[in-house]
């Protein structure tokens, strides 16, 4: 016998202790008469008990079945409960949200989101991982994961939450200077800023407006492996470097620094949300990635307003 089987015996003996009627206990469980009289026979034939006695006027328990019913209170209470739970789960954000992103794309849009869901969702914790490795989802201890670049072909699920393009920026104290530079072949003797957390930090491609392309394998007398910290060191004039314009944009629309080789584009990447396969996605989960979808949107619209011209819509 089945524990989905025991448990529905269960709840038709209880409802005809409760009612007090085989048949008022069918129509509260919305099944014919005959089958409540099936599972209750059925079930005193399991236990070989007599769980109640019969007559014209009512049904009542027996000392065995008041027993038993005291018992079978308690589970389908703690049952009922649990599917309770469940679908708050799947209804309402509840419960604590486990997310990894990059440090500095985390810093810089993750953090502020996390923070308004937060003041939306109260009854929700977040635990934010800024981590540039790649945390492993399927480990089961995180709940989402966004990842910022050009995804691996992993199996998990993906959902596109918009675009960064990278920027060649330098020093805003260079500006004059630097808007002297037209193509990128002149970039050969400007000192330039390499990030050591990519797999090629030198070499880049880039594709101006009308069409044409350059690759350029830059000379580097610096490396830093955190893209927050090549920023800075541009801003204090150690050389030129190439950043995501969610990073740069405010120092840019502030002169902290200059874009290069404006009419010049560097490959565009993606940012995703990354999650666990699953048939069902957690309230708390859709209502993030919800959010973040939102700011991205606002972030693409807001660099659209501004006048560097570094930034497209999503």
């Amino acid at each position: 016998m089945s524990r989905a089987h025991n448990l529905n015996r269960l709840a038709y003996f209880a409802a005809v202790v409760e009612t007090g009627s085989f048949t008022k206990a069918a129509e509260r469980l919305g099944v014919t008469k005959a089958v409540v009289s099936s599972q209750v026979t059925q079930l005193e034939s399991e236990l070989q008990a007599t769980l109640l006695v019969r007559n014209t006027r009512r049904v009542s328990a027996t000392e065995a079945g008041q027993v038993f019913y005291a018992r079978c209170a308690t589970i389908l209470g703690e049952a009922e409960e649990a599917f309770g739970e469940i679908s708050d789960l799947a209804e309402r954000p509840v419960g604590i949200l486990r997310m990894t992103a990059p440090n500095d794309y985390g810093t810089a849009i993750v953090a502020p989101v996390a923070a308004d869901f937060r003041r939306q969702y109260p009854g929700c914790r977040v635990e934010l991982r800024l981590t540039d490795d790649h945390s492993d989802l399927m480990a089961g201890d995180l709940d989402l994961a966004i990842r910022v670049g050009w995804l691996r072909d992993s199996g998990l699920m993906a959902r596109k939450m918009g675009i960064f393009k990278q920027v060649l920026v330098g020093p805003g104290a260079d500006a004059a200077r630097l808007a002297a530079l037209q193509h990128p072949n002149e970039l050969a003797n400007c000192p330039f800023i390499a990030n050591a957390a990519l797999p090629e930090p030198l070499r880049w491609r880039f594709e101006e407006v009308a069409g044409r392309h350059a690759t350029v394998v830059m000379e580097s007398g610096l490396s830093i492996n955190g893209a927050s910290a090549i920023m800075e060191a541009v801003k204090n004039g150690a050389g030129l470097a190439i950043l995501p314009d969610y990073l740069v944009r405010k120092d840019l629309v502030a002169g902290h620094l200059t874009m290069v080789l404006p009419d010049w584009r560097l490959p565009e990447g993606g940012i995703h949300a990354v999650l666990p396969a699953s048939k069902f996605r957690a309230a708390k989960v859709t209502a993030f990635i919800h959010m973040l979808l939102r700011a991205e949107r606002e972030r693409s619209a807001d660099a659209d307003r501004d006048e560097t011209g570094f930034a497209q819509d999503v």
